[in-house]
């Protein structure tokens, strides 16, 4: 009896709703949103479509319960300590600041979205098709609080959390495409390489700026860049939107 109820244990958790979409994600990882059918999903469950079906009714939404668990996985990653935020050397803000706890979100999607690539896409599906399903409250809501907490006047706070969800979304999405265009095994350093060689070669009186920079743009590091346009609205929100005096 104890034999049959472990193995009815193991079936239960291998078809629940947690390791299909576990298995979802690994597919989708590996071949993107096309290498994600019901038929590759029961290979690698190594079960039935009926049992998958009576978790998730069809492929959107399972994509939405997927593109859901990463992101509250993501929006779960602690401010790290002054010293060991990247990015943020000089930050005199602790760890428990508004600041800090943006600055968290921000690189906690933007690993997020580099890691899975797939994410960013599904991000903006869900922001432009579904603005009440449980992703876009969930960012909203981890970005608005800390802008609440931060001093915002009530009137701008809507404004600065979505500018702040935006350029996070917009940028880290960039930042995840970067060279995977032309194919799985381009070097980043290669691409930028490239980029810089090609900027370095327009027309000097057309773009003297673009060239001026191709060699900034070779060597820099995208997680801190991505922290230093964080940081640039911050200022700005202190700078403009809390209350004066």
């Amino acid at each position: 009896m104890a034999t049959r109820t472990r193995r009815t244990q193991r079936r239960t958790e291998a078809l629940s709703r947690e390791r299909i979409v576990e298995a979802a994600v690994e597919l989708l990882d590996a071949a993107g949103e096309g290498g994600l059918t019901f038929r590759a999903l029961t290979e690698r469950l190594a079960t039935g479509p009926g049992a998958i079906y009576w978790h998730v009714a069809n492929k959107s939404e399972l994509l939405d319960a997927v593109t859901d668990a990463v992101v509250a996985a993501a929006l779960a990653v602690e401010p790290a300590e002054p010293a060991e935020s990247a990015g943020s050397a000089g930050s005199a803000e602790p760890p428990d600041s508004p600041q800090e706890k943006i600055r968290a979100v921000a690189l906690g999607l933007f690993d997020a979205i580099d890691e899975h690539p797939w994410l960013a896409a599904q991000l903006t599906a869900q922001l432009s098709r579904s603005l009440w399903g449980s992703v876009t409250p969930r960012i909203l809501e981890s970005i608005g609080r800390q802008v609440r907490a931060l001093g915002v006047v009530e009137g701008s706070q809507f404004t600065v959390a979505s500018a702040l969800v935006h350029y996070i979304l917009g940028a880290a999405g960039q930042n995840a495409a970067n060279g995977r265009g032309l194919g799985p095994d381009v070097d980043r350093g290669e691409f930028l390489a490239a980029a810089s060689r090609a900027w370095q070669e327009l027309d000097p009186e057309e773009y003297p700026f673009t060239r001026a920079v191709a060699e900034q743009m070779r060597e820099h590091d995208d997680r801190e860049q991505f922290l230093a346009g964080i940081d640039l609205i911050l200022t700005g929100i202190i700078t403009l939107h809390l209350p004066r005096g």
